[in-house]
């Protein structure tokens, strides 16, 4: 397993993004959000996903130049357009500007329309929990996924976040409405492995672990069966509505994939005026040890709460190094050893 330093994959990177077109300031945030998610085993969302995002912003499906622009503020709440931005920068800004409101009036809430791939989902609520709030976020997405019962793709996998600060570390749920998602597929192919449960069916209907056919077949599994498809829709749904923004239809309309015109959702929560600090860390704690007690089940050593592994996890990257597929890392090196790309 080749590892690479957390600053040196967070150089690369920033490289890559320069000679695609990013001002300096932007291409620095988002090398260091990409190399975040890698370092915190998110690799699908990091490192992996640099080549796809240089593709994007050299066709001009992302807008390097974008500023998001308020729409509309209603107290608690704010409307923006990305402008078709970068979605991580859009992300952050959001994320914050729900912070500030929720400092202000003990919640926040930030709905985010024509924006791009926010990456992986989990920044935004570790941001706000390291702040000591809680958060809730979701995104809609172009089609990917049958709704339960239907054979071809009319619904996101639409990545759902919630977190909640504590003194045990934050809690941090990041989950997609799939079972897996397409990068957990991508990883789990490119290492040769089998998926632990069976996450879709292949092109002739049938259930299975094998990540390749499912990436072929587009017929991801929904979380929970019929559950997560009816999840599903509503997130889409309550995503546009509150951003006046593109449901999935629409942004399948426009043809350009991975959340290109996204609608997004970001709540956060002020927990010192709401309970307290105190009652925050008391209660966080009695959870997380109440579940880290459990009796393991066969075969599982122990039992964690959302977040605690991804904090193990970083702590060993940055010790040991950053673990990346090999044919990955030379890709993202030959773009940022590349010339410049003129986008004019």
């Amino acid at each position: 397993m080749t590892r690479i330093a957390f600053e040196q994959m967070k150089f690369t990177i920033e490289q890559a993004l320069l000679k695609a077109g990013m001002a300096a300031e932007q291409a620095a945030i988002c090398a260091q959000v990409h190399t975040e998610s890698s370092c915190d085993g998110i690799y699908s969302h990091g490192l992996n996903r640099v080549a796809r995002f240089v593709d994007y912003l050299q066709k001009g499906w992302v807008n390097a130049d974008a500023c998001a622009q308020q729409v509309k503020a209603l107290s608690v709440m704010e409307i923006w357009d990305g402008q078709q931005g970068p979605g991580i920068i859009n992300g952050l800004l959001a994320v914050d500007r729900a912070m500030a409101l929720a400092k202000q009036h003990g919640i926040g809430l930030v709905a985010m329309r024509n924006s791009s791939h926010w990456m992986r989902g989990g920044t935004y609520g570790w941001r706000a929990a390291q702040q000591g709030m809680a958060a809730i976020c979701w995104t809609n997405t172009e089609a990917c996924m049958p709704a339960w019962g239907g054979k071809d793709a009319r619904i996101g996998n639409n990545p759902f976040v919630m977190a909640v600060p504590g003194k045990p570390g934050p809690m941090v749920l990041d989950m997609a409405m799939s079972q897996y998602s397409y990068g957990k597929l991508e990883v789990t192919r490119l290492k040769g492995e089998q998926l632990p449960y069976a996450g879709g069916f292949d092109q002739q209907g049938n259930l299975t672990s094998d990540p390749g056919p499912i990436e072929a077949s587009k017929r991801i599994l929904p979380t929970g069966y019929w559950k997560g498809s009816g999840f599903a829709i509503l997130l889409d749904a309550m995503a546009a509505l509150l951003s006046a923004g593109n449901a999935t239809p629409q942004i399948d309309k426009v043809g350009r994939g991975s959340c290109t015109g996204a609608s997004q959702i970001f709540m956060v929560f002020d927990p010192e005026q709401l309970g307290g600090g105190d009652f925050t860390e008391r209660m966080t704690q009695s959870i997380g040890d109440y579940v880290n007690s459990s009796e393991p089940a066969e075969g599982v050593s122990t039992v964690t709460w959302p977040g605690q592994r991804q904090r193990t996890t970083r702590e060993e990257n940055l010790r040991l190094g950053i673990p990346v597929d090999d044919n990955v890392w030379q890709q993202v090196q030959h773009l940022a050893n590349n010339p410049a790309v003129n986008r004019n």
